[in-house]
């Protein structure tokens, strides 16, 4: 029996407005998922589509390290992760230690619509 996969959703202030008119445009896909994000960005989706969703922290208050731990733990398989490469943040480091992460243990990291466009109706999520 496949599980139920656990996707987080995570957005740098730039890209939230794009995070959520794809998760709109997505929301039936979307609904096959456990979701959890950072702060805003999990409650502008939740808000927007009317999907249940865990909320962790800001990104800049240490979301993005709840998320990177929640990985480590087995306990999120994907990441959509809509980040601006053009701006720095506050909290780069963070950033680069959830792409780190994501990478360590294996888990598909979209940074972009096309890419989390092929993740959520990949046929491998029927895959445990």
């Amino acid at each position: 029996m496949n599980k139920i996969k656990t996707l987080a959703l995570i957005a740098h202030d730039n890209k939230k407005a794009e995070m959520v008119s794809w998760a709109m445009k997505n929301k039936d896909a979307l609904a096959k998922f456990n979701l959890c994000g950072t702060g805003t960005t999990a409650k502008l989706v939740a808000d927007a589509t009317n999907l249940n969703i865990t909320r962790y922290l800001s990104g800049p208050l240490g979301g993005d390290q709840q998320i990177g731990a929640k990985i480590a733990e087995g306990q999120i398989d994907i990441v959509v992760f809509f980040w601006d490469p053009l701006q720095t943040q506050p909290h780069d480091p963070d950033v680069k230690a959830l792409l780190r992460i994501a990478v360590v243990y294996d888990i598909p990291i979209a940074t972009n619509k096309a890419t989390a466009n092929y993740v959520i109706t990949s046929s491998l999520l029927k895959e445990d």
